[in-house]
């Protein structure tokens, strides 16, 4: 059930209240007993989770024989170092 903000044009009063989307507006206000109750817009609250949690494997998909399989990764060179010239030479790199 939502709760809907309203606000007294009488006397100013402020209050929330626990309301079925299909029950009828209020109309009388609880402090002054006046009948100038006006709902007010709110922008609602977000979404609550309830449980024990939420993981990024509960809908993950599950792969299957049929999936594309992994292509082999690009082979590295070994490197022996900077380039000859890269550096201005003199330096440890290039002895």
């Amino acid at each position: 059930m939502p709760t809907y903000q309203y606000e007294c044009q009488a006397c100013g009063h402020e209050f929330e209240e626990l309301q079925g989307m299909t029950d009828a507006k209020l109309k009388k206000c609880p402090k002054c007993h006046k009948n100038k109750l006006a709902r007010l817009i709110g922008g609602g609250s977000g979404m609550i989770f309830k449980g024990s949690g939420f993981y990024e494997t509960d809908y993950k998909k599950k792969s299957s024989s049929s999936d594309k399989k992994e292509s082999p990764k690009p082979a590295v060179k070994a490197s022996t170092g900077p380039a000859a010239g890269s550096c201005g030479g003199g330096c440890a790199c290039h002895p």
